[in-house]
């Protein structure tokens, strides 16, 4: 499971939480306050525990690497042979993204992957890589083939170009006289208001009657992170794209930053991992996050993919908004109220945090539940966050959102290196928190991904788990095992629904959900009617049409720290 440590890791932390002296433990054990934790797990960890990590990174490589580039575009080339043109394009990508800058490998890798999308139709992208061809130094014996090729794409794309003309001017006619369709809008409708209770904390409720199939609320993710490989939700995928699952994963389909699906991945210019779906992702992810990131690309697949969705929302936020967020409570505890079912945090009322996507103060106040841990769990992820840490304060200067040069105080002769080293515990005691957040927090997203043969005349396709996110306002709702909503994710290229099993007339809206904005969006549809008053609830995974309601309840204590009573639970409960 990717979402969490790797296997060795855990055990050298398991192993290190038993050999710790008795007061090391009662001390630990005994702190109540986040930062304590953090600073506390810096106290204890060691060089040596570095050089583990580092030692479990060879096998995670994410340096360039030319000889890796050729056997891509030697896989590819067999692909395009045997006429595979999706699986050739991929292996061209993937030998794209291994190819070190200006490399003779590099500028043959976008010259091939541009003759395999000429041949998937793709001609826009198929003349762009040409340029990138060119532009990296491709032999000027060859040029004769790009020319040709881009001739062709030309010739193509001007003729279809002149029958969307003629198609929209035919649509146009037809549509006279009706609204066009606005910019998807993001947040909670009017018909839905922010609850509170000691008991639930933040919550979602109806303040009109809403219908089944009524949009709830629309969110975007304030961070997420791609999910390396392929996880079968549910269903079989088909045996003759085995292989290719096998070779390609989310990582080599998907933009690393928006979750847009592509065939011609921008790749990062320095390591062979990150690629992403433009020069514009590819740059504002540079500027975001990758910047820390990519150094340690080997060290955050070791640490798991909770860690670097924890480290990419404190890097996104900056020292600004987190010193702003940490100001209201710094002298009580944020878990005022440990009965709260909800992920929400109780520590204020519910009018304090602003519900958008781009809210960081809705993402810091969500329940950390520190004491709920384990002190084995709250050992595991406090060392893994400071050996991190370790790490990125020797990765060089700062992010942008974390430089202090426009700070009220003087930099000292070393342009403020001072400053900014006496206020990095910050970035470490903020990443601990949200990824103690994101045990009880985090969302999967779940694409539909083919599965059928090309030539198949049945359409088949399953569920993929495909990245983690955090979503701000979504996170005001509380669980049900038998909800009544139902989510809808979309990256712009697919949309799947999830939760509670949709009626047949409204699953043929679900294409009415898909955002022309880029990224990834989730809408919530109301599966049944919803009485004035009614609180709005989600499943978060445990349904009661798939599970008994121990099983259920034991998982959600489990992992979510409360004992579920909703509807179906208390009725179970009631016909025992």
């Amino acid at each position: 499971m990717m979402d969490f440590p790797c296997v060795r890791w855990q055990e050298y932390a398991a192993q290190k939480w038993v050999g710790l002296e008795p007061e090391l433990k009662e001390r630990f054990t005994s702190l109540h306050d986040v930062d304590d934790v953090f600073k506390c797990s810096l106290t204890l960890t060691t060089e040596d525990d570095l050089d583990f990590v580092q030692s479990i990174c060879t096998g995670h490589s994410v340096q360039k690497d030319t000889e890796q580039a050729a056997k891509c575009r030697e896989r590819g080339n067999s692909s395009f042979k045997s006429r595979d043109y999706t699986a050739a394009a991929m292996h061209y990508s993937q030998g794209i993204c291994f190819a070190p800058i200006s490399s003779k490998q590099l500028c043959l890798c976008f010259a091939n992957r541009s003759a395999a999308l000429y041949h998937l139709q793709h001609y826009q992208e198929s003349l762009e890589d040409m340029d990138e061809a060119l532009k990296n130094g491709y032999p000027s014996h060859l040029l004769h083939k790009l020319e040709e090729r881009r001739t062709q794409c030309l010739k193509h794309l001007s003729a279809g170009q002149k029958a969307k003309e003629a198609h929209h001017n035919t649509a146009s006619k037809n549509h006279e006289g009706r609204d066009p369709e606005g910019p998807l809008t993001f947040g909670i409708c009017p018909h839905a208001s922010v609850g509170f209770s000691l008991e639930k904390g933040r919550h979602l409720v109806a303040a009109d009657r809403i219908a089944a199939g009524d949009v709830i609320l629309h969110d975007r993710p304030y961070s997420c992170v791609l999910i390396p490989g392929m996880e079968e939700v549910k269903g079989k995928g088909a045996r003759q794209n085995k292989e290719r699952r096998v070779l390609f994963g989310m990582e080599h389909r998907r933009c690393h930053r928006c979750l847009t699906e592509t065939l011609r991945p921008v790749p990062c210019q320095w390591c062979s991992y990150s690629r992403y779906c433009s020069t514009s992702c590819q740059r504002d992810a540079w500027e975001e996050h990758h910047r820390w990131e990519c150094p340690l690309g080997a060290d955050l697949m070791v640490m798991g993919v909770m860690s670097q969705l924890a480290l990419r929302v404190t890097l996104k936020a900056g020292l600004k908004n987190i010193k702003m967020a940490r100001d209201p409570i710094r002298d009580k505890h944020t878990e005022s109220e440990p009965s709260c079912l909800n992920r929400e945090s109780s520590d204020s009322s519910p009018c304090h945090t602003s519900y958008c996507s781009d809210s960081y103060l809705s993402v810091f106040h969500l329940l950390h539940h520190l004491d709920h841990h384990s002190p084995g769990l709250r050992f595991l992820y406090a060392v893994t966050v400071a050996t991190l840490y370790l790490k990125l304060i020797k990765a060089g200067p700062p992010p942008a959102s974390w430089d202090l040069s426009g700070n009220s105080q003087s930099p000292d002769e070393e342009g403020g290196f001072r400053d900014w080293s006496s206020e990095l515990w910050l970035l470490g005691s903020a990443v601990l928190r949200h990824i103690l957040q994101l045990r009880c927090n985090a969302q999967a997203i779940v694409m539909l991904q083919d599965t059928g043969a090309a030539n198949s005349p049945v359409q088949s396709s399953m569920e993929i788990r495909i990245a983690t996110a955090i979503f701000p306002t979504l996170s005001l709702l509380n669980h049900s095992c038998c909800p009544n909503t139902s989510l809808v994710f979309s990256s712009g290229t697919s949309a799947v629904s999830s939760g509670s099993d949709l009626s047949a007339d409204l699953s043929e809206r679900v294409a009415d959900d898909r955002s022309t904005a880029c990224g990834v969006t989730v809408t919530v549809r109301a599966a049944k009617v919803i009485a004035p008053g009614q609180e709005i609830l989600h499943c978060y995974g445990p349904h009661s049409s798939r599970m008994a309601t121990k099983e259920r309840q034991h998982l959600l204590q489990e992992q979510y720290y409360f004992l579920c009573q909703c509807e179906a639970c208390t009725l179970q409960q009631e016909e025992d």
